[in-house]
């Protein structure tokens, strides 16, 4: 076989790889916006693994998180149980952070950056998969055995410099059958990362009203970096 048979062979096999990976990656956005369009809530178990480069450290932690959508936006709960409690709360435009330990919530405000916070704090959960194009390159990566699902892997790159100097790269694992996430990695450009396994996920079921109210009492001190 001459140089010039193997090279039209290797150009069909690199285009025919394209147009198999642009299928696939067509399909998992598809299932992502079929669930979108059903979605009411989402309740499930996690453990993330949050490591900082510089001191070359793990922070793990494990609870319960909640979303649901509320008009046209998507509220994010999270009770983290271990290793101590706390708990976040993303609404109307602002991401709370209680600590019990020392009876204080941090309240940032999103302004106008709301749609890009909560782009990346509900990612995946009710927010369609095409409409992640707006805000991200996204790549299909392929398949990996996550949380005992053959999941889709997604490749996004925020294309906000904003976002960018936050989180370099996100990768999506999506339960092509369900079109939610089984697992999530956050890379920031220090070399810190966060990556979150979901399990036991129950979507469109009944959630408790109290999972979005933080408890709190009225000695509680309330803190405002940004206003």
């Amino acid at each position: 076989m001459n140089q010039r048979w193997i090279a039209l062979l290797a150009c069909f096999w690199f285009c025919a790889t394209l147009a198999a990976a642009a299928q696939n990656l067509d399909s998992v956005l598809n299932a992502m916006d079929r669930e979108a369009a059903n979605f009411h809530t989402v309740q499930c178990d996690f453990n993330a693994d949050m490591y900082e480069k510089v001191v070359d450290e793990h922070d793990f932690q494990q609870g319960t998180m909640y979303f649901r959508k509320q008009g046209d936006s998507i509220e994010m709960a999270a009770d983290i149980t271990q290793p101590d409690k706390k708990y976040v709360l993303f609404s109307n435009g602002m991401v709370s952070y209680f600590q019990p330990s020392i009876d204080q919530v941090t309240q940032y405000n999103a302004g106008k950056n709301k749609s890009e916070v909560e782009s990346y704090l509900v990612l995946g959960f009710g927010g369609g998969g095409h409409a992640m194009e707006s805000s991200y390159e996204v790549q299909y990566g392929g398949s990996e055995q996550v949380q005992g699902v053959n999941a889709a892997k997604l490749l996004l790159t925020p294309k906000s410099q904003r976002v960018r100097n936050m989180f370099q790269s996100i990768t999506l694992w999506i339960d092509p059958a369900r079109g939610i996430p089984v697992q999530q990695r956050f890379d920031e450009p220090s070399g810190d990362y966060r990556i979150t396994k979901y399990s036991d996920i129950r979507l469109n079921q009944k959630v408790p009203g109290e999972a979005f109210k933080l408890k709190t009492n009225s000695k509680t001190k309330y803190v405002r970096p940004n206003g």
